[in-house]
């Protein structure tokens, strides 16, 4: 109990910036139970969002609510992921050697291609959320689960792709995790689908994302790093804004 109680807290200061006053062991157990609780982190950070949304809606312009909306998204999670995008799309654009692109990744400086990879998806990320709300505010719900698949979708890619090294984050994450922590991680997002079931459909847009993305990782780097996982989670969020517009707007529509 205590070490599934710690492992919670490690998931939330490992990746939000809600405050945990704690100071939490890191062992094999706590590890462990920390990567079992992403997906649960996504649901809370979508519940927070959707009750951001419920307060301000009626008050302010959606557009203008919508860009707020994005706002706190960022804020919540301390920008983490998008370091990771961002050095992800310097080492892609470089058209360098697959070495060269892991030195590139490891630089603290960000280039050119991430200035503009983070700029496109902040723009697309905005403007699909604005859709989705100008076409039913009542899809604001679809984001707890596009934050938790994001986030699920991480712990699988651990699980199913090499390290880049037997070093870093995404190794010492990975050395303990077996198929039963992805089965436990699961949990939360199956839960939300009980209470949130018109979006289903979300569910196979994921698997097709975990496909995709899995296959460019392991074709393009030979491996998961810290970077590619935050990689995985924008990459994974923005998906499903896209994809929960795309059904309502023409398959519902």
């Amino acid at each position: 109990m205590k070490n599934s109680l710690y492992g919670l807290l490690l998931s939330f200061q490992f990746l939000t910036r809600l405050p945990v006053p704690v100071s939490c062991p890191w062992t094999k157990q706590t590890s462990r139970w920390a990567i079992r609780a992403y997906p649960l982190v996504g649901v809370v950070l979508g519940t927070l969002i959707v009750l951001v949304f419920n307060s301000l809606e009626g008050h302010l312009p959606l557009f203008f609510l919508s860009l707020l909306l994005l706002t706190l998204w960022v804020w919540l999670t301390g920008g983490l992921h998008l370091d990771g995008w961002m050095d992800v799309a310097d080492a892609v654009g470089s058209n360098a050697p697959i070495e060269k692109k892991w030195e590139i990744m490891k630089d603290p400086h960000v280039g050119s291609f991430g200035i503009m990879a983070l700029l496109f998806l902040m723009a697309w990320k905005t403007m699909f959320i604005f859709m989705i709300l100008d076409d039913s505010l009542q899809l604001i719900y679809s984001f707890l689960l596009i934050l938790a698949l994001s986030r699920f979708g991480a712990v699988v890619f651990m699980y199913i792709l090499p390290p880049a090294k037997k070093s870093g984050l995404a190794w010492e994450w990975r050395r303990n995790l077996n198929g039963w922590d992805v089965v436990l991680a699961s949990l939360p997002v199956a839960a939300a689908f009980l209470f949130l079931h018109e979006f289903l459909f979300l569910l196979p847009s994921y698997f097709l994302f975990i496909l995709v993305f899995g296959w460019w990782v392991k074709k393009a780097f030979k491996g998961i790093n810290g970077d590619l996982l935050g990689t995985a989670i924008e990459g994974g969020e923005l998906w499903g804004l896209a994809v929960t517009w795309i059904y309502f707007s023409f398959a519902m529509g």
